[in-house]
């Protein structure tokens, strides 16, 4: 019987098993070798990488945001602002559920329909923003109540933020503009700068107005936070500081004072007025009616506000004085006398008859005044606004001999003034005409387009603006300065200051006595002729031009009857100033939109303006004594 440890191959047995050691323990080698080398990897080759990383955890770098700087007026009032308030904003990354936290919300602070809808509309615009305000400016007590329930809303968070403040209003709003969200065009156009860097953190840019053309200089310089942050993202404590630095202050070439006169004196009628600094283009009231508070954009308007702004009739956001366009009417006839005597058309003795219409050819223009002015002189034809001589006057010179004189005083061109949004206006001319119409039969110049160029009418459409800086240069002899509203850019930590000097854009080649003799005419319009009765008993010599510009046209045989016609479609109103006479002070130029007569409804409102400019006189309000209308401006 062969035994059990005779069938067993020991030999075999003691290789294999030799055999399975000596593989664990190269498998074993090689393992503790691949984790060596690893390790080695990571904390001797990768170590600066990983170690970068982990800080990076640790360490947030957080931008902050400059204060804006301060617009304030010539005199030095404030009229935009900052100060800080807590926000409760939501980062839609973090929330899981955006509507029922906000419901959750509504139980520890107020939420209303605006705060969800204004929400609602930034979470369409700034779909990459970090996060959003559901609600602005929290009390103390609302503060309180949410740390305590903090740690139930994940993606919330209380944060402080600088506002702006417009403690005007409406008043001088299209100056002043407005400030808005940052989109996608802006962050394109601040690449495009190569700025962007600048304004991280940064949630509003400038809009409109002086806040979007001084943006880069009101911004400041962004400055950075190293903060240590725990596994939740928050900050524990402050590892360094680079400060930012606040925006730089502007100061306006503006009166605020002088601009709420200005806008008062409108009483809620539409129109716009500008009045500049004859001697250097200073623009002293820049007023469109009706305007809009630029504090409805702090927060980010709601759609309702901003859906009422955009719908209204009223178009309270349109800029009038920089971008509406009217016909000047009888206001360019001062300009056309001066063409006529620099020209060598007319002399200042020239004289016409005037019966009251101008034939040409089987067409009748008619004047204003039914049985005409009798006989009229050039200066008789400014002081009672005589259409017929200016009929004859335009036909006479020719519409290339009109644009080219026309065109030095700016008309038809952009002023260039320091905001954004200028039109150009219409200045008429034959080649003008080629371009503005496609069909040949529309191109073609006719005679009878002349005639009405002649009295303001026709292709003409000027801005206010436009208006008011050819006025100035009549009032000082023919120096067309460029119109600006910033006087001079302050830094509050140096206290170094920019001023911005008068640009002159040309000096018209007039003669002085031509000058002269218009301006003579026009201090004879307020003196005896149209402008007469709003500017009685008035303590300063003035000079001035009424206007009246139709909105729709009338048939030749037709009378206007503005009672017949819907208020929105009756005549424009107009008013040429400049004042004192002797030494201008301040031209102006009014419209007022379906005013009827010059003399009725723009004339007066440049006599409240130049009364308060010139005399510190209030004009009186109902409901206001006597005294307090008086009071001297500061």
């Amino acid at each position: 019987m062969i035994g059990i440890t005779e069938l067993r191959n020991t030999e075999r047995e003691l290789h294999a098993f030799r055999t399975r050691v000596l593989l664990s323990a190269v498998v074993v080698l090689v393992t503790f070798g691949l984790l060596g080398a690893r390790f080695v990897w990571l904390q001797l080759v990768q170590h600066e990488y990983y170690h970068t990383r982990a800080e990076d955890n640790r360490i947030a770098i957080v931008p902050l945001p400059p204060h804006r700087g301060l617009i304030l007026d010539r005199n030095g009032t404030v009229l935009a602002r900052n100060y800080s308030a807590y926000t409760l904003e939501i980062a839609p990354r973090k929330a899981h559920d955006i509507e029922g936290t906000i419901k959750m919300l509504s139980n520890l602070v107020t939420i209303g329909s605006r705060d969800r809808s204004r929400f609602a509309k930034h979470l369409v615009e700034a779909r990459n923003a970090e996060s959003l305000p559901i609600r602005t400016r929290l009390s103390d007590e609302e503060v309180a109540r949410f740390a305590v329930n903090r740690y139930r809303f994940e993606g919330v968070e209380i944060k402080a933020r600088h506002f702006r403040q417009y403690p005007f209003g409406a008043t001088a709003s299209h100056v002043l503009g407005y400030i808005g969200r940052i989109d996608a065009r802006d962050i394109e156009q601040l690449e495009a700068l190569g700025v962007e860097a600048n304004y991280r953190g940064t949630e509003y840019i400038g809009k409109r107005g002086v806040e979007a053309t001084y943006q880069q200089w009101l911004h400041g310089e962004t400055g950075l936070e190293q903060v240590e942050i725990d596994a939740g993202g928050r900050g524990i404590r402050t590892l360094s500081q680079t400060a930012a630095h606040a925006g730089r202050n502007v100061t306006l070439t503006l009166d605020i004072r002088l601009q709420q006169v200005a806008e008062a004196a409108f009483a809620g009628r539409r129109g716009a007025l500008v009045a500049l600094e004859p001697s250097s283009g200073a623009v002293l009231a820049f007023v469109s009616i009706p305007g809009y508070d630029p504090n409805l954009f702090v927060d980010g308007i709601d759609l309702q506000s901003w859906k009422a702004l955009n719908t209204s009739a009223d178009r309270p956001l349109n800029n009038r004085a920089l971008a509406g366009m009217y016909p000047p009417g009888s206001t360019f006839k001062p300009f056309m006398a001066l063409a006529a005597l620099t020209l060598g058309q007319r002399t200042p003795k020239s004289t016409i008859q005037d019966p009251g219409y101008f034939i040409l050819g089987e067409r009748r223009f008619r004047d204003s005044r039914p049985g005409g002015h009798g006989t009229v002189d050039l200066r008789k034809s400014i002081v009672v606004s005589s259409d017929v001589y200016y009929y004859q006057l335009a036909h006479d010179m020719g519409i290339e001999a009109i644009a080219g004189f026309m065109q030095q005083f700016g008309f038809g061109s952009r002023t260039g003034i320091d905001l954004e949004g200028e039109a150009s206006g219409v200045l008429p001319s034959p080649q003008w005409k080629m371009k503005r119409f496609a069909r040949r039969e529309q191109q073609r110049w006719y005679a009878g387009e002349t005639i009405s160029i002649g009295i303001g009418q026709g292709y003409n459409a000027y801005t206010p603006l436009q208006l008011a800086s050819a006025t100035a240069a009549i009032a000082n002899g023919g120096a067309l300065y460029r119109p600006h509203v910033v006087a001079r850019i302050e830094d509050p930590r140096s206290g170094e200051r920019e001023i911005v000097a008068p640009q002159l854009v040309r000096q018209i080649p007039l003669k002085p006595e031509h000058v002269a003799f218009v301006q003579d005419a026009m201090a004879g319009v307020n003196q005896e002729g149209t402008g007469a009765r709003a500017f009685a008993g008035a303590e300063y010599t003035s000079a001035g031009k009424t206007g009246t510009a139709q909105v729709i046209g009338i048939k030749q045989n037709e009378k206007y009857d503005e009672d017949k016609i819907d208020e929105r479609l009756r005549d424009h109103s107009l008013f040429i100033a400049f004042a004192p006479v002797e030494s201008p002070r301040i031209a102006l130029a009014v419209v007022v939109e379906n005013g009827g007569f010059g003399s009725r409804a723009a004339a007066p409102i440049a006599r409240t303006v130049l009364d308060y400019y010139l005399l510190g006189k209030r004009p009186e309000v109902p409901g206001q004594d006597a005294a307090s209308a008086a009071t001297e401006r500061p």
